[in-house]
C-alpha cells in the first residue's frame, strides 16, 4: 500500500476514518491459556510520561499505555485511535470526532478537552518537552511562540468544541498532519492525575491511562509490567492479558534469555551470532524494512567540528560497505543521505562523494584533514561518545580503526547509559556521537527536519538558512513531485555541509518466537502489544 499518497488524497475528503485496527485470531487457532507477551526493550526507559520521552525504549511501552487520535497499522498507514473520524477541507483546519466509548483506566470519559490540555501542556515551556519541537514542526498554529515563551498555551491552535469533537487549527497546511498524531508527544493524558501527583503521576498506583494497557509494577532496571485495561473501548478485541518489558541492554544476554524461552521478542540481534540465528531458527528471525538511518552527529559548535574540512574528511574515511555488510550484515545499506531509500514515496539523490570509490574518499579525506591543519604528524584528538550497547560498540571500534589507519586520527571512546547519553547529547558535551533517527511518521521531513536550526534533537547545533528555507517551503507545498524535488536540494546541502555522518539504513531485526501471532512488517516498527496474540505450543 502507498501509504503517503493514500494519506494526501484522504485529506482532502470531507471525512476520514476507517476501521481501528486489533489482534485478528485466525480461525481454527488454538490459543495458549496463559496470555502473556516478555519483550526486550533494550534500556530502562528515562520516563513514562508521554510528554517527556524522546527514544525507542520508552515509545514501546507508551504505545500500550496511551492511545493517540490515530494509531499506525501493520503497513505504517494511519487507523482510527481515540478518534473514529475526522475531516479537513484546507489541510489546514482538521476536525477530530472521538468515540464516545473511550475512557481513561479509572474509567473517566476520554474527552476533546483532554487532547486540549495535553497538547498545551506538551509545548509548555514549564513542561520542558524534549520534542516540543514535534509540534512546532506540525505547524499547530502558535506552537513556536508558545515554546520561546512569547504566548501562553492557552493559545496554541487547539479547542474542544464538545466534549467529543476537538479541532486542530495549524499556520500552514501540512497534509500528512495526520499522519503525525500517532506519536508521544500527541497522546492525551489525564489532567486530574497529573494535578495531584506532579512529577509522581506516572508511578505505579499513580497512573492512569487511557490505552489497552494500564500500569501495574515497575521495578527500575528490572521490569516494566503492563495489565489489561478493561476500561478500554476496544478491549473485548484485546487478545494479551499482560505485557512484560525487561531493560536488557547486551545483545547476547537478550538472545540467550529468548532462547531459553523467557522471552517472546528482543529488541536487537548480536551481530555475530545472526548468521547461525538464521540457521538455526530460522523461524524466529524478523527482518523488515525500517525508515531509518545510523549516523554520526559532529558537535559543529566545538573545534575543530566548526570546519567542514574535517566533518568531510571523517565522513569520507568511513568504510560503508564494509560497515553495513561485514560489521553489521542484517541486511542494512551504506546510508549516503539522512533518508533511507525505504522512505514512502521519497528517493534520495545520488551525491556526487556515493559514486567515489573508498579509495578516492580516503585520499580526499586525506587532504581535506591536511588542509585543516591535521595528519599522521599532528593527529587529530577526540571523543566518540555511543550508548551502551554491543553493536553500537562494534561500529565505534571499526570506524575508530578506519580514521587511525588512514588519517592517523586518535579515538577514545566513551560509552554511558542511555539516559545518561541523551542528556550529554542534549548538553552539547560531546565531540563527536554515535546517533539514529528513526522517522516519527513514514515521510521524508520526518528525517530531514532534524537538521532544521530550531528542531529540538539537533544535538550538534547545526545551523543552514538555505537548509531551513528549504523545509520550510516544503510544508508550504501539496504535490508530491514539488515537495520531494526540495527534500533533494535540502540533502545536497548536507552532502556538503556535512553536520552528520551517514554510516547506514537501519532494517529491523529480532527474534519473535513462532508463537507470537500477529506480529506486524511496520515500516516504522511500531508494534501495539494490543494487536498480537499467543498461540498454543
Amino acid at each position: 500500500m502507498n501509504v503517503k499518497k493514500s494519506l494526501l488524497a484522504l485529506s482532502m475528503c470531507t471525512l476520514l476514518g476507517g476501521p481501528a485496527y486489533a489482534a485478528v485470531v485466525p480461525e481454527g487457532t488454538e490459543l495458549a491459556g496463559v496470555q502473556q507477551l516478555v519483550r526486550g526493550n533494550g534500556s530502562e526507559p528515562a520516563s513514562l510520561d508521554p510528554h517527556k520521552v524522546e527514544g525507542v525504549p520508552e515509545s514501546n511501552v507508551l504505545r500500550d499505555l496511551f492511545e493517540g487520535l490515530v494509531n499506525s497499522g501493520p503497513d505504517g498507514e494511519v487507523v482510527p485511535g481515540v478518534a473514529e473520524r475526522w475531516e479537513t477541507k484546507d489541510n489546514l483546519v482538521y476536525v477530530f470526532h472521538l468515540r464516545d466509548d473511550a475512557k481513561w483506566s479509572n474509567g473517566d470519559p476520554v474527552t476533546a478537552a483532554d487532547f486540549e490540555y495535553a497538547l498545551r501542556r506538551a509545548v509548555d515551556p514549564a513542561t520542558a518537552s524534549p520534542y516540543s519541537w514535534y509540534l512546532e514542526k506540525a505547524t499547530i498554529l502558535n506552537a513556536t511562540e508558545v515554546v520561546n515563551g512569547n504566548k501562553p498555551a492557552s493559545e496554541l491552535g487547539v479547542k474542544a468544541l464538545d466534549e467529543h469533537t476537538l479541532e486542530i487549527t495549524l499556520a500552514s497546511p501540512v497534509p500528512y498532519f495526520v499522519s503525525m498524531l500517532s506519536l508521544a508527544p500527541t497522546y492525551p493524558v489525564h489532567r486530574a492525575t497529573v494535578e495531584k501527583h506532579g512529577d509522581e503521576w506516572t508511578r505505579v498506583g499513580n497512573m492512569v491511562s487511557n490505552g489497552a494497557y494500564r500500569l501495574s509494577n515497575w521495578v527500575v532496571n528490572e521490569r516494566i509490567e503492563l495489565a489489561r485495561n478493561p476500561e478500554y473501548w476496544n478491549n473485548a478485541d484485546t487478545v494479551v492479558d499482560k505485557v512484560v518489558y525487561l531493560p536488557i541492554a547486551s545483545q547476547n544476554a537478550e538472545m540467550n534469555r529468548f532462547l531459553s524461552g523467557e522471552l517472546d521478542m528482543t529488541y536487537d540481534i548480536p551481530l555475530e551470532h545472526f548468521k547461525r540465528l538464521q540457521k538455526e531458527h530460522p523461524d524466529a528471525i524478523r527482518v523488515g524494512g525500517y525508515v531509518g538511518t545510523y549516523y554520526y552527529v559532529f558537535n559543529t559548535q566545538k573545534p575543530p567540528f566548526n570546519d567542514a574540512r574535517v566533518r568531510n574528511a571523517l565522513s569520507y574515511a568511513i568504510d560503508r560497505d564494509i560497515i553495513a555488510h561485514k560489521v553489521m550484515g542484517q541486511g542494512e545499506r551504506p546510508a549516503y543521505t539522512l533518508a533511507p531509500e525505504v522512505v514512502n514515496g521519497f528517493t534520495p539523490p545520488a551525491v556526487d562523494w556515493a559514486g567515489w570509490t573508498q579509495q578516492q574518499r580516503d585520499e580526499k579525506a586525506r587532504a581535506l584533514i591536511e588542509a585543516a591543519g591535521y595528519g599522521k604528524d599532528k593527529p587529530l584528538r577526540f571523543e566518540l561518545l555511543y550508548n551502551t550497547n554491543d553493536n553500537h560498540r562494534k561500529v565505534a571500534v571499526a570506524i575508530a580503526s578506519m580514521w587511525k589507519k588512514h588519517l592517523g586520527v586518535e579515538v577514545e571512546l566513551v560509552n554511558q547509559e542511555w539516559k545518561t547519553y541523551l542528556d550529554t547529547k542534549t548538553q552539547g558535551n560531546f565531540d563527536v556521537a554515535r546517533a539514529g533517527w528513526i522517522a516519527d511518521y513514514n515521510e521524508a521531513s520526518s528525517m530531514l527536519d532534524l537538521m532544521q536550526s530550531s528542531h529540538g534533537n539537533n544535538d550538534g547545533k547545526y545551523s543552514n538558512p538555505e537548509f531551513d528555507r528549504l523545509m520550510a517551503e516544503s510544508r508550504l507545498v501539496s504535490d508530491d513531485t514539488a515537495r520531494n524535488s526540495l527534500y533533494a536540494q535540502a540533502e545536497e546541502i548536507l552532502a556538503v555541509d556535512m553536520p552528520i555522518a551517514p554510516i547506514y539504513q537501519y532494517v529491523k531485526a529480532r527474534l519473535v518466537q513462532p508463537h507470537v501471532g500477529g506480529y506486524p512488517d511496520n515500516p516504522l516498527d511500531n508494534i501495539y502489544s494490543k494487536d498480537l496474540y499467543i498461540r498454543a505450543k
